[in-house]
């Protein structure tokens, strides 16, 4: 796992490919949008940041994992939203911008929140190993999520026929990057694997499955849009797998520890995208009886 390129190299590189197709489809007008409905933001990063930590808290203990993957459960649930979710958002029709503003904001509050909560893990677990404060990681990950889209929206503005030409080719091809940058990483380690989803597959596959739930039913007891709904339960319900394996691996240097954040890596996959369609695909039918107006 240590040696994969695909996940060190080959999956932060795809994900910048998204994330500049992603800014050919944005523009300043969608962030001010977002300005102007920060019950969204709000409701979002209270979710993620002091709310998924104390559900991962209450799996790790329901199921009594070992104090190593505990402590791995707990870095993955303390790590910022993926920007795999922008990716999904956008095939859901949520609202992307606000899985921008929400990836770029998770990721400062990272630099915290991580060391936080996941030495916090290590001493209640008992679990050997120390967390330093990783902002280079962090400053890496916001530099993944604006850079590109910046270059893609700067694009958009200067050349709005070659953006809107390029959008559908730019996401076929991320697409097409990602699963095989996540096939890849699969067969990498398929002799372990399934042993690996036998530790923590039905703990990392709740997780991710309960994280989709909260926040596309906290947005809706907000009242929030569909769109910013769908948004939301994709940013809190995806995390940066890449983030958490890296410390885990390179920081913390424990294999163990970076089990929870490779198979969730990979249920992530399936769940999201099932869980996607099936908020979405009644969207159709809410959207006929009850129209809501475009912004101005």
């Amino acid at each position: 796992m240590q040696d994969s390129a695909l996940i060190t190299t080959g999956l932060p590189i795809a994900l910048a490919i998204i994330m500049f197709g992603l800014g050919l489809s944005l523009r300043v007008a969608d962030f001010a949008r977002v300005a102007r409905s920060p019950r969204a933001v709000i409701g979002a990063l209270v979710l993620q940041v002091l709310i998924l930590p104390v559900i991962a808290f209450a799996l790790v203990l329901g199921f009594g994992l070992p104090p190593l993957l505990a402590v791995g459960v707990m870095l993955l649930a303390a790590s910022p939203g993926g920007t795999t979710a922008n990716l999904f958002s956008h095939l859901f029709r949520g609202d992307v911008a606000l899985n921008i503003t929400l990836t770029a904001i998770n990721s400062v509050l990272a630099a915290f929140t991580i060391p936080l909560i996941t030495n916090l893990a290590i001493g209640y677990f008992d679990a050997d190993g120390t967390l330093g404060l990783q902002f280079g990681k962090v400053v890496q990950v916001v530099a993944i999520v604006l850079v590109p889209v910046i270059v893609g929206m700067i694009v958009r503005a200067r050349w709005a026929d070659f953006a809107t030409r390029a959008d559908r080719p730019v996401r076929v091809f991320s697409i097409v990057v990602l699963v095989i940058v996540t096939v890849g990483a699969i067969v990498g380690e398929r002799e372990n694997i399934v042993d690996y989803a036998r530790q923590v597959g039905l703990v990392t596959g709740l997780f991710c499955l309960i994280s989709l739930a909260a926040g596309y039913g906290l947005s809706r007891l907000l009242r929030l849009s569909q769109g910013q709904a769908i948004a939301t339960s994709m940013e809190v319900g995806i995390h940066n797998t890449t983030i958490a394996l890296t410390i885990a691996l390179s920081v913390l240097d424990n294999v163990m520890v970076a089990i929870p954040a490779a198979v969730y890596s990979i249920l992530m996959y399936l769940i999201a995208p099932a869980f996607g369609w099936a908020v979405s695909r009644g969207r159709v039918d809410r959207a006929a009886e009850e129209p809501v107006p475009l912004p101005q």
